[in-house]
């Protein structure tokens, strides 16, 4: 399958008269109004044990605060996973019931929610579903359905937007490099623009708007292709598990999110002016794996990600954005996957996925409207670890013994990006997806970086003493000291990895050291207070910060003064 839009199948719709007699409901036709719901099954990947299947359901009845789909299979077909929907099986019978947020179906609304199976010999569609025990009509297909002429052109989509292309150039975050002694060696790298609030949509505090960057995308383009690189990131209760990034929309304003701030950036992207640009959107980073990992009764639980688990609204925003941004065929949807240190582990890993599979089949958004994921954005995890491996065994310990791995089974992001995409793939998404790592910070270099493994006396000398990424815990995240630029943005670097970006633009702060009063719902972490000893989630070490830095996204100077000499690869 390839990683464009997968083209729709038409299906002849049948509906049972009063004597038995099934004809075609066709536009217009007085017995549509008769069809009380409508399931679209679809094999969306398939092979020689299992496959992966979305199932689409319109409800043409009354309005339901509750729904359940079931179906029954003909041959040996097992149900082992689902998202969006509590899939079980008895037998050959299976249901599929509402998740807590997404039981409401309005007259004429969807839902759709998707599973993984196996089987053997063949992989039939079931004949028959029902929605609260009423029959539905059937549109069904698989993997090798050819494409429906009357379907819309897919577009122009690239299987990786970055090859052969430029990146755009930040005029705003260019200046503030070049205004820094030494900062024109990098003033002309690409970086991310972030649209963190909605006021930035058109510009906020002198700032350039996002037609006003597309615009200079369109002058950088030339007559070559470029890449926009943009951050979508303004969810419900956005950040819930930290303060500095917090954002201004609570965590009910789901619809002021849709309408407010996704809506019109959707509009923006889809201007016909801007169609010969590659557009890709990293999307709402810092949020799905925190219903994982900091939710009860995890350690690590927040009361605010136990909010945004409980009403579904992360799911729903990421959703949306998905859906709506996905529509014009220019756009390439990368989706926030944490990082090594954050998801790494075994507890951490698989459930994350289910979860993003999840999102991709929310608020009418499908696998295809995802691109690929990107790993380490705005973080500081190392590219690659060259002096120990997850194999190691040292004084009869394995690495994942030491203190600094703690089990982990991942030690840089490389490794975690690689092995993340296969496990999603395996999951249900396109087997062509592909990742992004953001190496604006995380190079590691300078005099404090290791030229071998550190000694055999036991694991954790081995590992502290070569280990690249100087961090007291790899659950450190705000303006560290000692890290620095890495890998210059680059196209298909690796297998499986679509490109190294600069998507957190270098010098941009991560949140305050003390707390500042400021009108953009930007809080005071203690993890970017210098003295601060620590919590669960970075195994209460000291925090790491750099002092004296300023409220999230502002200019830090000090920083970025630190990220340079500290560049790996150096700069010249």
């Amino acid at each position: 399958m390839s990683r464009t839009r997968t083209a729709l199948l038409a299906a002849m719709t049948l509906v049972a008269g009063a004597t038995g007699t099934a004809f075609a409901v066709v536009p217009g036709d007085a017995g549509a109004a008769a069809v009380p719901c409508t399931v679209d099954y679809k094999v969306q990947n398939q092979w020689d044990t299992g496959f992966t299947a979305s199932v689409t359901v319109t409800n043409n009845g009354a309005a339901k605060s509750s729904w359940a789909v079931k179906w029954s299979y003909a041959g040996n077909q097992r149900v082992t996973s689902g998202w969006n929907a509590r899939v079980t099986q008895s037998g050959a019978n299976v249901t599929a019931a509402n998740e807590s947020y997404n039981g409401t179906l309005a007259n004429g609304g969807s839902a759709t929610f998707g599973f993984q199976g196996t089987y053997s010999g063949s992989n039939a569609v079931p004949a028959t579903f029902t929605l609260d025990g009423v029959t539905c009509n059937v549109d069904s297909g698989g993997p090798t359905d050819p494409p429906d002429p009357t379907d819309p052109p897919e577009g122009d989509r690239v299987d990786n937007p970055y090859d052969g292309a430029k990146v755009y150039v930040n005029p705003e975050w260019s200046a503030n490099a070049a205004a820094e002694p030494g900062g024109d060696r990098i003033a002309d790298q690409p970086t991310g623009v972030w649209m963190d609030r909605i006021a930035a949509i058109n510009g906020a505090g002198g700032k350039m708007g996002l037609r006003d960057h597309l615009d200079a995308a369109l002058e950088q383009k030339g007559s070559g292709e470029l890449v926009f690189q943009v951050v979508i990131y303004n969810l419900p209760g956005r950040d819930c598990a930290a303060l500095a990034s917090n954002g201004e929309l609570g965590p009910t304003e789901i619809d002021k999110y849709k309408t407010d701030y996704i809506d019109p950036i959707a509009e923006i992207l889809s201007d016909p002016k801007y169609a010969d640009l590659r557009i890709v959107t990293t999307v709402e980073i810092d949020s799905l794996p925190n219903l994982v990992t900091n939710v009860s009764p995890r350690e690590t639980r927040t009361d605010n990600c136990d909010v945004m688990k409980a009403n579904g609204n992360y799911i729903k925003g990421v959703g949306y954005a998905l859906n709506k941004l996905g529509d014009a065929p220019n756009v390439y949807n990368y989706v926030d996957a944490g990082h090594h240190g954050w998801l790494g582990w075994d507890d951490n890993f698989g459930p994350s996925a289910e979860l993003f599979r999840q999102a991709a089949g929310a608020e009418g958004a499908t696998v295809d409207d995802v691109h690929g994921f990107i790993a380490n954005t705005a973080n500081y995890s190392a590219l690659k670890e060259e002096n120990f491996s997850i194999n190691d065994n040292v004084a009869g310990k394995s690495v994942r013994e030491s203190d600094w791995v703690s089990w982990n089974r991942y030690v840089d992001e490389l490794s975690y990006a690689q092995a993340l995409r296969e496990e999603l793939v395996s999951i249900g998404f396109d087997s062509g997806i592909g990742m992004l790592i953001d190496t604006s910070r995380n190079g590691w270099g300078g005099a404090d970086r290791p030229t071998g493994p550190g000694a055999t006396t036991d694991v954790n000398t081995y590992v502290d003493g070569g280990r690249y990424d100087r961090r007291f815990n790899t659950g450190n995240w705000c303006n560290q000291s000692g890290a620095g630029l890495g890998e210059r943005p680059q196209a298909s670097p690796e297998p499986g990895i679509d490109a190294y970006v600069w998507m957190k633009p270098p010098g941009e702060s991560d949140g305050s050291s003390e707390a500042i009063d400021n009108d953009e719902g930007k809080g005071f972490d203690r993890m970017c207070d210098p003295t601060y000893e620590g919590n669960p989630r970075n195994n209460n070490s000291m925090s790491g910060a750099l002092p004296d830095a300023p409220i999230s996204g502002r200019w830090f100077s000090a920083q970025f003064q630190e990220l340079m000499k500290n560049a790996y690869p150096p700069l010249s």
